[in-house]
């Protein structure tokens, strides 16, 4: 089996460290491993598989070495800069910003949604937006089998999906101390305002669901809506998510199919108060989906409530996921 050279971008973020931490939890075959952020942090080091390593400077030059796969967090700008850099030197760059997830020539992958769209890439693959990520995981077997119409999402995002300065505000303001990086407090507070407001008076967040949806499904028509909201969760997105189907189905089906797709966990026995809960998903790969009722108030309707952790499956784990098939690819 053939050994990788893997660079992480990013590595002294949130999102960069859980790299780190699913890298060697699922046990790739890297052969030579590089650890990137910026000047602040270069020379520190960082520990990985027992090991440790050099944080370098990300700079134009970088890439000038043999790096097979770089798994990028380091923010749309970095992204913007760099990617095409390390792409240009054959490096494979996985994204996790969303500085390329609608650009036509970038594939936009769920592994478990949509792996085939791997094959078109040029050499820089973009990792969806958190939320669109674990609503994909349970909405893709759905259109398969009964062609969605329509989606509303209503997202209770965590604060870690802001980052550490995120997670700050909540920790800080549950002692009482003013936010910093949200603009209002976020502790006992639920915020209908994640990322920038747009002209249409939806927020980038929402109008980013409705785009990735649509790409990653491979329908520009369906419609799609969203209302995203930060709420006072250290830890994994919950998700409200009202679909309408083009035909009918059998709420037994429907739920059988979600029990037979990959990387879902159905939670879904209101008798004995069993639905996916974000305290119970943080730390986990899966993405969990509950509270499953057909909406009486459409022909062909049913809502489901859907959590993952958004730093693992929403970041992480599914970049991780697809430098696995990329690698899996290589060695067929």
């Amino acid at each position: 089996m053939k050994k990788f050279n893997v660079a992480v971008v990013g590595a002294t973020g949130m999102v960069g460290r859980t790299f780190l931490k699913v890298l060697e939890e699922r046990q790739l075959p890297i052969e030579n491993f590089y650890v990137m952020a910026s000047s602040r942090s270069a020379g520190k080091t960082l520990t990985f598989c027992g090991k440790e390593y050099i944080i370098e400077e990300l700079t134009e030059h970088s890439f000038d070495k043999p790096i097979d796969i770089a798994l990028f967090s380091a923010g749309g700008s970095i992204s913007e800069k760099f990617a095409p850099i390390a792409a240009a030197h054959g490096c494979i760059v996985i994204d996790n910003s969303s500085q390329w997830r609608m650009h036509p020539e970038v594939p936009l992958i769920v592994p478990e949604v949509n792996p085939e769209d791997i094959s078109w890439h040029k050499n820089i693959i973009a990792n969806p937006n958190c939320s669109t990520i674990q609503a994909m995981v349970a909405l893709k077997p759905l259109d398969a089998k009964y062609k969605i119409k329509r989606v509303v999402y209503s997202t209770y995002q965590a604060v870690s999906g802001a980052g550490v300065a995120g997670w700050s505000d909540l920790e800080k303001g549950l002692q009482g101390e003013a936010p910093k990086k949200f603009p209002h407090p976020i502790a006992s507070n639920c915020i209908p305002h994640i990322d920038v407001f747009l002209e249409n008076g939806y927020t980038k967040e929402e109008m980013k669901m409705v785009w990735e949806t649509r790409k990653i499904l491979h329908n520009e028509n369906l419609k799609v809506t969203a209302t995203a909201v930060r709420v006072p969760v250290f830890d994994s997105h919950s998700e409200s998510i009202n679909v309408e189907f083009e035909n009918p189905f059998e709420l037994e089906d429907l739920i059988e199919t979600l029990k037979n797709a990959p990387g879902l966990v159905v939670q879904n026995n209101s008798a004995e108060n069993e639905y996916p809960l974000a305290i119970r998903a943080a730390g986990h790969d899966e993405v969990y989906v509950g509270r499953i009722r057909r909406d009486e108030s459409v022909e062909n309707g049913v809502n489901i409530w859907v959590v993952a952790d958004n730093i693992r499956k929403g970041a992480a784990t599914n970049t991780v996921q697809i430098a696995e098939l990329i690698m899996n690819q290589m060695n067929q």
